[in-house]
């Protein structure tokens, strides 16, 4: 697939979709990596005048002991206060709501936030748990055995792979 014009596509969907819903003061976190990513581009798109934080959850998951996870070792990175903010919660890939539960639980660590919004570039099949996005840039329908990534950041592209 010849995504890079598509992510570009998919973004300025997005992008107009967050501008519709005209979230008061939003502040807005992208989670490592794919969805700092894109979170980059709306924020700088948007003008949001909060600086961007940035979530690492992967202490956070659920499966970390079962799948062995090796993370790297990078902080998150709240640079506001989430009491009584409006938070828009950005990820590359909404599949099983694992990877936004998991961000969620960390930003309440951080505080109690009025609102949060949840942006995907891509809302595809598999749901685990019951979390829907909010916008989405396109909602894929993929085989069980099918694994959809976001490659970049300079140029992203979309991947489409076939698991072993």
């Amino acid at each position: 697939m010849d995504s890079t014009p598509r992510v570009e596509l998919l973004l300025k969907d997005l992008t107009d979709s967050l501008a519709r819903l005209d979230i008061e003061e939003p502040a807005m976190v992208g989670i490592q990596t794919g969805g700092v990513w894109i979170a980059q581009r709306l924020h700088q798109t948007l003008n949001i005048d909060t600086p961007l934080g940035a979530l690492n959850i992967n202490f956070y998951r659920d499966d970390f002991t079962r799948i062995g996870l090796h993370p790297r070792v990078t902080p998150s990175n709240l640079p506001f206060s989430v009491d009584d903010r409006n938070i828009i919660l950005v990820d590359d890939v909404l599949h099983t709501g694992r990877t936004i539960r998991a961000a969620l639980n960390e930003i309440f660590d951080y505080g109690r936030p009025a609102k949060v919004v949840l942006a995907v570039l891509i809302d595809r099949d598999g749901r685990e748990l019951p979390i829907r996005a909010d916008v989405s840039g396109n909602r894929l329908a993929l085989s069980n055995d099918q694994h959809i990534k976001l490659t970049g950041p300079n140029p992203m592209h979309l991947v489409i792979q076939e698991m072993q």
